[in-house]
């Protein structure tokens, strides 16, 4: 007799969760009705509604922009954090613990140095820049505009670069996007 309590008890609890379920998830849906939003778009800081797109290999040049800094953010921020849990573990030795403090100086280098460059470069009245800098060298991608990049441009950009790295011309590279 009990059993059978006991297991009349577990489906009417069970079917008391169901009920709260569908009807949570009926007021979740009309509040999803009652707001005019669509999936995928956007209000921006201006007032105006936009589309929000993923950012592809079709993209316009200020999506590339975009996409190639977050994508160096999370390239760095993933080898920081294991450089991080590398020295961090108690079975690492002195060296490689060494080794990961430094590595770990040298992208924070770099992230500096990235940025200030890209705000040179603007400065110097280009519609937008990304650097990324390693060990072989530094690559520097330009919005070219209409006329493309000149002679003086590309003199103007290494000499930016040149003073902030302290890299030779060979090690620089600027490519240019329409």
């Amino acid at each position: 007799m009990s059993k059978l309590w006991k297991r009349n008890m577990v489906a009417g609890a069970v079917l008391l969760l169901v009920c709260a379920a569908i009807f949570l998830n009926g007021r979740y849906a009309e509040k999803v009705e009652q707001t005019d939003k669509i999936l995928g778009q956007a209000t921006l800081v201006d007032g105006t509604e936009g589309e929000v797109s993923a950012v592809s290999g079709g993209a316009q040049p200020d999506d590339y922009f975009a996409a190639a800094r977050l994508t160096r953010e999370q390239a760095r921020d993933s080898a920081l954090s294991l450089l991080k849990e590398a020295s961090g573990t108690a079975e690492v030795d002195e060296e490689t613990a060494s080794k990961a403090a430094q590595s770990i100086q040298t992208l924070a280098a770099y992230t500096l140095a990235e940025a200030q460059i890209e705000n040179m470069v603007t400065a110097k009245g280009y519609a937008d820049c990304v650097v990324f800098m390693a060990d072989d060298g530094v690559s520097v991608v330009v919005s070219a505009g209409e006329d493309g990049l000149q002679t003086e441009d590309i003199a103007r950009i290494t000499d930016i670069v040149k003073q902030e790295t302290d890299l030779s011309a060979d090690r620089i590279k600027i490519l240019e996007v329409n």
